[in-house]
């Protein structure tokens, strides 16, 4: 059976679930990609094709809440070598300024490569004539091209959820040209932020030698190649939904008071990955209790970390190190009954998040680089009380659009106390003109938008000639 749209993502937007009787399902993955492209799956006839996680192998299609889902096997060795090595000990700390250093590896390239084209081999496979294929991250990038060369007829879109470095980061890798040639494979091509779109169509233009004119790609075929921003979001009022609730009004009033019903709640919300500045985070508000600017019996630290990647090293260091810094913490600033900070090390529903997102009076979101980093909208669209602060990296892809939050940059350590300081601080009114901007700007711009103005640009791409191409069918 053939589609006419076709999502190749590197998971499935599903998670297998262990049932008490030894049976397994699936349920829906937590994230805004999902909700976001499932309305477009429905009315495109649509597929998705990723991997489920594990190593188990010839795995049938299956449909999971009406999605038609194909999923793909990965052997041990792709998963050390494709996701494990090349994409997340390569591509992930290169395009994030190099916040870890990354390392080189000629057999992980090799795999990131054999994997590639089984993912582009096979959505050749599903795709019908003229159909639009949407293939997702940085695990993919080689897909676009892969897949030009199966089926020429095919409208193919590219979306990079994190950051793009610039020329002087990107031409450390050994193998630049062919990612960049990968990525020309598709017609148009997404960033979370202008900048991003700009380094690549000035990395074409430098390492590849196309002609280029401002967002495009002139190719020697004739085809041309949009390098755009389109920012992602969350589905806004889907959380402010969830916010209003009675379960989780009730919820985050039982936060507060397990937590003592201090008089402010800092909150940080992160995966466990050293681009999210966690470290230097708890450094900052450690200084503030010891300075007397806060004082424990006034104030706590809630840090959630979301355990991330703990088969690589680099993310085992950085637990030990967290571990070790916010017991020294306690132990030096805390009091019988009040720690300063209370650390998570697990993850949550979205019901739980959102109730401690009600009880958090200052939202902490500071990574050194981020593409986009949806938990600051998620407190957004969660604070329909038009109260909270939110003090936000500069280096997140967010800051773009959430003006009115108390940016920082979170190399400056003292810079950061005084945010959270005037945050603390900040009376009612201030807090309210704040968040009031930011709610119309995270409901404005929700994932919905996202996804329909991406699948409406690819929709229209242009042949060599110039003519319009068939447009996908949209409802």
């Amino acid at each position: 059976m053939g589609y006419d749209l076709v999502i190749v993502a590197n998971r499935l937007p599903v998670d297998r679930v262990e049932q008490p009787d030894g049976t397994s399902t699936w349920r829906p993955s937590p994230g805004g990609l999902v909700s976001a492209i499932e309305p477009v799956m429905r009315a495109d006839d649509g597929v998705w094709m990723g991997w489920p996680g594990g190593t188990e192998q010839d795995l049938e299609p299956f449909e999971a809440d009406g999605l038609s889902l194909h999923p793909m096997s990965m052997t041990a060795e792709e998963i050390e070598g494709h996701y494990e090595g090349f994409s997340n000990a390569t591509l992930w700390p290169l395009y994030h300024d190099l916040v870890a250093k990354p390392e080189f590896h000629r057999e992980w390239w090799d795999t990131y490569v054999s994997v590639n084209q089984r993912f582009a081999d096979e959505a050749a496979e599903l795709a019908n004539e003229d159909a639009l294929v949407w293939v997702q991250d940085y695990q993919l990038q080689l897909v676009p091209q892969m897949l030009r060369e199966l089926r020429p007829d095919l409208r193919i879109g590219f979306y990079l959820h994190i950051p793009f470095p610039p020329a002087e980061l990107f031409q450390q890798l050994p193998w630049r040209r062919q990612l960049l040639e990968g990525l020309l494979g598709a017609d148009l091509v997404g960033f979370q932020l202008p900048g991003g779109a700009g380094n690549f169509v000035r990395l074409v233009r430098q390492r590849v030698g196309h002609k280029t004119h401002r967002d495009l790609v002139y190719l020697p075929d004739g085809r041309t190649v949009r390098a755009a921003a389109f920012p992602i979001s969350i589905d806004a009022a889907g959380f402010e939904e969830l916010a209003r609730s009675e379960e989780v009004t009730s919820r985050a009033k039982e936060i507060r008071a397990a937590l003592g019903d201090p008089s402010k709640i800092f909150l940080g919300v992160d995966r466990l990955d050293y681009t999210k500045g966690i470290y230097a985070r708890l450094r900052a508000y450690a200084e503030l209790l010891e300075d007397g600017a806060l004082d424990v019996e006034d104030a706590v630290f809630v840090q959630v970390a979301v355990p991330s990647r703990e088969h690589v090293e680099e993310y085992q260091r950085l637990r030990d190190e967290i571990d070790r810094l916010v017991g020294r913490i306690n132990g030096d600033l805390g009091r019988i009954g009040r720690p300063a900070i209370s650390y998570l090390h697990s993850s949550y529903p979205r019901e739980e998040m959102a109730a401690l997102y009600r009880a958090a009076d200052v939202m902490v979101v500071t990574p050194y680089r981020d593409g986009m980093n949806l938990v600051a909208k998620e407190y957004v669209a969660c604070r329909y009380d038009d109260a909270g602060a939110l003090v936000l990296s500069e280096f997140a892809g967010a800051a773009d659009e959430l003006r009115q939050a108390w940016l920082v940059n979170p190399y400056d350590i003292n810079g950061m106390k005084a945010a959270l300081l005037e945050a603390y601080r900040a009376d009612g009114k201030d807090l309210t003109k704040r968040m009031k901007a930011m709610r119309k700007t995270v409901s404005h711009n929700d994932v919905r938008a996202w996804a329909d103005h991406f699948m409406s640009e690819l929709s229209h791409v242009r042949d060599k000639h110039g003519k319009a191409v068939r447009p996908a069918s949209r409802s």
